[in-house]
């Protein structure tokens, strides 16, 4: 993986077409929703269907299958962290809470999917940490929203809500019980909420 001539800096990829980022788009949440539900043994094959593109589509974006994993993931990390303030403006406190937990929950369903697969792709611990940074400043962003209004505790952390979180997922993995994250949350909201 060679730069494009940018002197060293990091490497930016050159923006998609819009049919092609479009595919792109469709590929990323297909592979999501696969690698949730059969983990890393996920076939590419159906991903592609599922996305509505051929396999050669997907090969030429993503040559491999740890490719599509690490470009998964930082999707998925992205449209999280964008999602808490466009949720935020537009919902009541608890509610924009509630939903964006729902999203990590999901997402982190995914990432339990192919954690081996994760563990191979990411191996950079300082992308680890900015991972977790982003995600904690998503969370501030909600509860700094909810407290404006009242809502949400001043003294809650965003890093301990996220530790909860993550805790959740683990239970709801563990337990085989579809409707045990909802019930953990809604806990963990009466927690965070002032009411």
């Amino acid at each position: 993986m060679t730069g494009t001539g940018n002197g060293g800096a990091a490497r930016q990829p050159r923006p998609l077409r819009a049919d092609a980022q479009r595919n792109e788009d469709r590929l990323l949440k297909a592979a999501a929703a696969a690698f949730a539900r059969d983990g890393a043994g996920a076939s590419v094959k159906d991903i592609a269907r599922e996305a509505g593109v051929g396999v050669g589509t997907l090969y030429r974006r993503f040559p491999s299958k740890e490719l599509l994993i690490e470009a998964m993931y930082r999707h998925e990390v992205r449209l999280l962290c964008e999602a808490a303030p466009e949720l935020a403006a537009a919902l009541p406190p608890a509610d924009a809470l509630r939903t964006w937990m729902a999203r990590f929950i999901d997402f982190m369903a995914a990432k339990h999917g192919m954690a081996e697969a994760l563990r191979v792709v990411l191996t950079d611990e300082g992308e680890r940490l900015q991972t977790r940074a982003d995600l904690a400043e998503a969370m501030g962003c909600l509860l700094a929203a909810g407290a404006d209004e009242g809502a949400t505790r001043a003294e809650v952390r965003a890093q301990d809500v996220l530790m909860a979180l993550g805790g959740i997922s683990v239970m709801a993995d563990t337990e085989q019980d579809p409707g045990l994250a909802g019930k953990l949350i809604d806990l963990l909201l009466h927690g965070v909420l002032t009411s």
